[in-house]
């Protein structure tokens, strides 16, 4: 408690604490979309509840890795070498995820593109068993995404009440926005193929850093922006023609 009430003193502290919430929602943004995606493949009356418990794993993994601290710094030691390019457990974890990603985001961009060539296979798996596979993939995306932010907070402060109070605030901004989210991309059909997109980028930007090959996030976030922008640019451009289009009739 003592220790607690020195870092509340120390200005030092807080400006870590606004860093590092900033970075956490960021990071965050990533599987927020993935898990907007995911449940909307969901019968309505399990979103939800599939949001709310995907991101409530998302919350108690990051807790859990924070009390493992010391073996989190561990994943980052080289396990093996390939071409002399050491690789960490860090390294396979971020491309699995990757893959993964780059696997889900490549098929439903394809279930997109022709809905008739899986439709029956779709719809079975989503009515189904798609509340447990959904569950099961976000507890899986949830698993590499929180392993790069607690590794991001580690190498951010050395204070673990700064990080819980980061990753709190942060899970906590997910749970509110998940909603809006998932309903503003179910709405906006053409959302859900620029969402895709940034899943594809995101899965092969995590491949890349497993690979060793820094991407800043800065360029990576900052295209994700400019898309947005541009959609959004789009979206009005229609709704001014559908109004323009129902007024002359």
């Amino acid at each position: 408690m003592q220790d607690i009430l020195l870092l509340m003193q120390d200005p030092t502290a807080w400006i870590a604490l606004i860093t590092l919430i900033v970075m956490e929602v960021v990071l965050g943004i990533d599987n927020l979309i993935f898990i907007s995606i995911l449940t909307n493949k969901l019968p309505p009356e399990h979103r939800e509840k599939a949001r709310k418990i995907g991101i409530g794993l998302a919350l108690l993994m990051r807790l859990g890795l924070l009390g493992t601290i010391a073996w989190i710094v561990q994943l980052t030691t080289p396990v093996f070498t390939v071409f002399d390019h050491p690789f960490s457990w860090k390294d396979m974890i971020l491309i699995a995820g990757g893959l993964f990603l780059v696997w889900k985001a490549t098929k439903e961009i394809h279930h997109n593109v022709d809905p008739a060539d899986h439709e029956q296979d779709f719809i079975a798996s989503s009515v189904t068993t798609g509340f447990g596979a959904a569950i099961g993939q976000i507890l899986l995306l949830d698993l590499v995404f929180s392993v790069d932010s607690i590794i991001t907070a580690v190498g951010m402060t050395p204070h673990l009440p700064i990080m819980v109070i980061a990753v709190i605030f942060a899970v906590t901004v997910m749970l509110v926005a998940s909603g809006p989210l998932a309903r503003f991309i179910e709405k906006n059909p053409t959302i859900v193929m620029l969402a895709l997109a940034f899943l594809l980028m995101i899965g092969t930007t995590l491949i890349a850093e497993g690979m060793g090959l820094h991407v800043p996030k800065g360029y990576v976030y900052a295209a994700m922006a400019f898309s947005a922008l541009v959609e959004v640019l789009n979206m009005l451009s229609r709704n001014k023609r559908q109004k323009d289009k129902a007024a002359k009739h």
